[in-house]
């Protein structure tokens, strides 16, 4: 009986936790899109994602997925743009100069700021690559219109 009582209270906590997360990524959803003429993101591939061990929960955890398709029905009822981006190479481009870090160069995850050999300005990863993903969003946009 113990143990129908403990699979009952794992049962109701998922749930909850599951309804908080939906709820988060309805309420940040709206507010991008409501607050921003275009909203831009990279398309993520989750199923490669997984494959590193070490983030794998962490990624699955996040519902990545069902944030992006809450966004892509959202703008429809908003009239707002969404677009999505090729994710190579967003994190490893100098935005300012368009050098890519390939070779000894390239980043690794536990690089979180470098300075471009090429230009020289400092970048922190996060920052650098929204800007990438931004201006391809703009050029994808643009194109599409």
């Amino acid at each position: 009986m113990n143990v129908e009582k403990q699979r009952l209270l794992i049962a109701r906590l998922t749930a909850q936790v599951m309804q908080r997360r939906r709820d988060f990524l309805h309420r940040t959803s709206a507010t991008l899109i409501k607050n921003h003429d275009l909203v831009a993101a990279e398309e993520l591939r989750s199923r490669n994602l997984l494959k590193n061990h070490a983030l794998a929960m962490s990624i699955q955890d996040n519902g990545w997925r069902m944030f992006l398709s809450m966004l892509t029905y959202k703008v429809a009822l908003y009239g707002k743009n969404f677009v999505t981006v090729d994710p190579r190479n967003t994190t490893q481009t100098c935005h300012a100069c368009g050098h890519i870090m390939s070779g000894k160069e390239k980043l690794t995850l536990k690089d979180r700021e470098w300075i471009c050999p090429k230009c020289g300005i400092h970048h922190i990863r996060d920052v650098n690559a929204a800007k990438n993903i931004l201006a391809r969003a703009k050029a994808k946009f643009v194109s599409m219109h």
